[in-house]
């Protein structure tokens, strides 16, 4: 069934605490490692947009050391915690499918389990977003789901509040970022530090301005 994506805000809202709990992950984890070829591509002083960055940890907090970090989230109680958590950074709530930003703004952007919650309709949305705000060449690391599914949980985390995921099959994830103007570099899935699996794919910026 469709939702109403502010329904992912709302619960984030009200989860904010005990998400962080499940998500402070080891800096050794199988997911947090595909940071360190994304750092690979970035250059000197690059400029990083955490896009879903919630709490701030652990990617805004790994990022924030090394580059210019800007951390975006939908709910508010997140942006919050992020601001206390990483006070290197800088965080603004905003909506993934419209970011107030200018062409060309970042050197990267990376998007740890956030795109899922938005409904699958609005993915081309977002593909769209992140290639206009990245700079020719620049890269973006993306959770993408490991298989197709559409769904919700009204106990998730056991916090009585209900979450929504709307997943596109990983063939399908890429040829909205194919058809948006990224190149995919490779696919990973890992291990998932909250159960079950995670895939993940590398994908630059094409060089030419021209919109697909």
């Amino acid at each position: 069934m469709p939702y109403d994506r502010n329904d992912v805000r709302r619960a984030y809202d009200r989860i904010a605490d005990e998400y962080l709990a499940e998500r402070n992950e080891d800096d050794d984890s199988e997911d947090l490692a595909l940071l360190e070829e994304f750092y690979m591509h970035l250059p000197e002083d690059a400029r990083v947009l955490d896009a879903g960055c919630g709490a701030g940890r652990p990617i805004a907090q790994l990022l924030a050391g090394d580059v210019d970090l800007v951390g975006i989230d939908f709910s508010r109680e997140q942006i919050g915690r992020a601001r206390k958590n990483v006070p290197e950074g800088r965080f603004c709530q905003a909506d993934m499918t419209e970011l107030g930003f200018r062409d060309g703004t970042f050197d990267g952007i990376c998007a740890y389990h956030s795109i899922i919650h938005v409904p699958s309709g609005n993915h081309p949305d977002v593909a769209r977003e992140f290639r206009r705000l990245l700079r020719p060449g620049g890269h973006l690391l993306l959770t993408i789901g490991s298989e197709a599914w559409e769904g919700s949980n009204d106990d998730w985390l056991g916090t009585g509040v209900e979450m929504h995921w709307s997943i596109p099959s990983p063939d399908e994830s890429e040829r909205i970022l194919e058809e948006s103007g990224f190149e995919i570099r490779w696919r990973h899935t890992v291990n998932d530090e909250m159960g079950g699996t995670a895939t993940f794919v590398l994908a630059r910026r094409t060089e030419s301005e021209e919109t697909k």
